[in-house]
């Protein structure tokens, strides 16, 4: 088994953390690092991270998350955020590629066209729900790049978004899309990975 089906197959959600292990600046820096190569629409890189740490903070987004034990727990808890306006980015994340000559202007200047056109044609039903897509494709990669690294994580949804909007100072045009929580899984609470589909019941050929 290759190491990448290996990291797949070990990762798991975790329900409880072994509490007081720090991890380290430099794990992060390295998991963020390579989290930049993650996929994204137009590549306008929508996710943003915030990696709450602090124990004071990290109560009160315990509170705000119906105090959920595997907050309490963790070494830090992270909320992933989509940008709703990272096409106004657009021109910044373009322009170095036709200063290196991989765009001609006018190409840059169809390319810019075009991202504005969609987003803002398309209106804030679309701008939020790609902010979604775009911010889960990162969040996964983030987690088995994390369990590449030896630590251990639960995406969750199930807490407030305005109350922990406003602890973290998350700007309104970003939507809160995943809280992950990070550490070294407890054994003592690990369980019997549930059922899984056989791919027959969830994949079509055609």
């Amino acid at each position: 088994m290759n190491d990448f089906l290996k990291i797949v197959r070990e990762r798991r959600s975790a329900n409880k953390f072994i509490e007081n292990i720090t991890i380290p600046r430099e794990d992060f820096n390295d998991i963020f690092r390579e989290l930049s190569l993650a996929p994204s629409a137009f590549n306008l890189q929508h996710a943003r991270y915030y990696v709450v740490e602090d124990k004071e903070l990290m109560g009160k987004v315990y509170d705000a998350s119906f105090k959920q034990y595997k907050i309490k727990t963790a070494s830090a808890t992270i909320i992933v955020t989509g940008d709703k306006n990272a096409y106004l980015s657009a021109d910044k994340i373009y322009e170095g590629s036709m200063m290196l000559g991989m765009l001609g202007k006018t190409e840059y200047e169809i390319m810019i066209s075009t991202i504005n056109s969609l987003y803002e044609g398309w209106g804030e039903e679309f701008k939020h729900d790609e902010a979604i897509r775009n911010a889960s494709l990162s969040a996964m990669l983030f987690m088995l790049l994390a369990k590449n690294k030896g630590w251990d994580t639960c995406p969750m949804i199930y807490f407030e978004n305005e109350k922990v909007g406003k602890l973290l100072n998350i700007p309104e045009n970003e939507v809160p899309v995943l809280m992950i929580t990070m550490g070294k899984m407890d054994k003592s609470s690990d369980k019997i990975r549930g059922y899984r589909k056989p791919a027959a019941e969830f994949v079509k050929f055609y």
